[in-house]
Formats: structure tokens, sequence, C-alpha cells
């Protein structure tokens, strides 16, 4: 056999080498959360195991413009994930509707900002409302807040509202995803090869992973999380690391004053970060103070004390269904709150 011949099947043979182990490998890269995706991580170790609370179909709907009596500006923690399918949209909103209130959800990429002509824009939308709820993620709400206080008229660009479906109670993990990139499957196994090292290193603390993404060993992450390599959590790398200072309360009251014959409900949702490993920040205090914003960090965090597992979902960003259901219930009672004050009634009536 020549040189040229030699090298051909040389050639051939690594690269059905490389297609069969690397399709062997492809189930790893079927990621059902962002931080998994992002970081190349197997669900196995960090998908979540369990079971959530079962979501009526029927609270899932959206009302529209006419008929609500909320509406809702928000991010993927209220419109969903397009990104990942099993992010499902209006989770918390359905605690407002089990209590009788019709909620229109809007994407901030759809509404684009609380501009200066926003009270006109709203009514010519037929929205006849009460109560308006701003949702921002922390790492993203103060670039959302300088948008709006930059914007003159508003650029309104509708989407179709996603479907509803009722999100699940169980992944079923079973199924063999061969719909990825042979090289994501790779990396997903090496990353796994790599963390079976670190697990036998005492001293590891911190591992940074590619796209921003860093685990962190918790010395209680088993009581706080379902998956099996609970010990250890994915956080976003991106994540704010400072306090919001006292201008994030300027641009706050200049958006209310856009807004003046609407109840204007500030949920500021704390990144997951902040919730596990910096729940000293002092922003959900003030705003609770100031603005009769609902205190999402303290909420959270009374519900790590209780060592709710899988408040945040172990592999992503975003909640659990559960954590979802207490986040409607804290807004709620702000809602339910600020009712009874401007009624001038101090009695509250509030079910967990």
């Amino acid at each position: 056999m020549n040189h040229a011949k030699f090298f051909t099947v040389l050639v051939i043979t690594v690269f059905s080498l490389y297609a069969i182990f690397g399709f062997y490998l492809l189930p790893l890269s079927g990621f059902e959360g962002g931080l998994t995706r992002m970081g190349m991580l197997p669900e196995s170790l960090f998908g979540w195991t369990k079971p959530q609370p079962i979501i009526p179909l029927e609270l899932l709907q959206q009302s529209e413009w006419q008929d609500a009596d909320v509406l809702v500006v928000g991010d993927s923690f209220s419109v969903g994930d397009p990104q990942l399918s099993n992010t499902k949209p209006r989770l918390w909103q359905t605690v407002l509707v089990q209590h009788g209130f019709k909620v229109r959800t809007e994407w901030w990429e759809n509404v684009r900002a609380i501009c200066e002509d926003f009270t006109p824009w709203l009514a010519s939308k037929g929205f006849k409302g009460k109560y308006i709820i701003l949702e921002n993620v922390e790492r993203a709400a103060e670039s959302n807040l300088d948008k709006s206080i930059k914007c003159h008229n508003m650029s309104y660009r509708p989407a179709p509202s996603p479907l509803s479906s009722s999100p699940e109670v169980l992944p079923d993990r079973q199924r063999r995803d061969y719909s990825g990139k042979l090289s994501v499957g790779f990396q997903t196994w090496l990353h796994e090869l790599e963390y079976s090292y670190l697990l036998d290193q005492s001293n590891f603390k911190i591992w940074e992973l590619p796209n921003h993404v860093s685990m962190h060993r918790l010395s209680n992450g088993c009581d706080l999380f379902s998956h099996p390599s609970c010990q250890d959590v994915l956080f976003l790398s991106e994540d704010r690391i400072d306090d919001f200072d006292e201008n994030m309360f300027t641009k706050m009251d200049i958006i209310e004053s856009r807004l003046p014959n609407l109840t204007t409900i500030w949920a500021i949702v704390p990144d997951k970060s902040t919730s596990y490993l910096n729940p000293n920040k002092q922003f959900w205090n003030q705003a609770t103070q100031r603005n009769h914003a609902p205190n999402l960090l303290e909420g959270f965090h009374q519900s790590i004390l209780n060592k709710t597992v899988d408040l945040y979902r172990g592999n992503d960003t975003h909640l659990s269904t559960e954590g979802f259901i207490i986040m409607g219930n804290l807004i709620l009672h702000s809602m339910t709150k600020q009712q009874l004050t401007q009624a001038g009634t101090v009695q509250l009536n509030y079910r967990n």
C-alpha cells in the first residue's frame, strides 16, 4: 500500500472512530437548563429530580388588553425562555389568576421601554386595568430602566403570545437526544471527567466553566437542591455582585411618574447567586419601604432558610415551578397590601 492510500485509510478510520464515539456521547448534550447548556455539563449530574406542583392549564391563559386588570411587562421570568422548551411562560402569574385577576403579559423585547408617552399608548391598546407590574431580573434591571428613561416615543413590536402548556412535574431523561453537535457531546464528556477529578479535591470551592458559568461548593447544597451532585451548585458569573445605589431609586421614581393612574409594582427578581451567596443586599428592603415593592429577596432567602428544595433549578438561572409560585404569592401580597393601604384599611387577609 503506497503512502497516499495509507494516509487516506488512516484519515477515514480516525474520522469514523470520531463519529462513532461522538454519536455515542451525543445524548450528553441533551440539555434542559440554561446553565448546563452554557457550561456543557450533563443533566444526569445537575438536572433537578424533585417533582414539581401541577399547574392547571386554565391558569396559564393570556388575557386580552381590554379585559386585563393587570399588565405585566417582564423578561424570561414572566414570559419564559424561547431557547428552552421546558421554560414555560406566565407561571408566577397563575397565582394572580387563581385569585381572580385577569393578567396580560408583555415581554420587554416587545414593549421596548416605558417611554414618556406610555400612558396614552396604553390607553390606545384598550387597557383599563389598575396595576402594572414591571418585572426584571436583577442583573438586567438597571439597563432596562436606563432605556426607558431615554425613551420618548413607544415603539411596540407585537409578537404572538407563547403557547400555554403546563410545566413538567418531572423531566423524562430516558429519551435519547441525538440532535446536537458531536463536538458538544465530546466537550460535555470532558467536563464530566474533569468534574470527577475535582470531586476528589478536598480544597475544591469554585470552578469557572465556559460561557460565564461558575460552580460553587455549598456546605448545605444537598438541603437545597435535588440534583445528584447537589453539594455543587451552578451560577451565572455575570450575576450582579454589587448592590444597587441611590440612582436606582431615582430612575424608578422617574418611571413611576409616567404612570400616574396606575399602581406600579416593582418585581425585581434576585439573581440566583444573590439569593444563595449574597442575601444581605439592602436594595429590596429599601424598595419595599420607598416604593412598596415586594421583597422578593427576603421571601426567597426565607424559603432557603426553610430548606425549600430547588427554589431555583439546579441546572438553570430560573426558578422552579414551586419557586415561581412563591414569587407569585409575594407579588400578590404586595398588591393586596397596596390596595388596602390605598383604601385606608389596616387589616390584611393574606394566604401563603
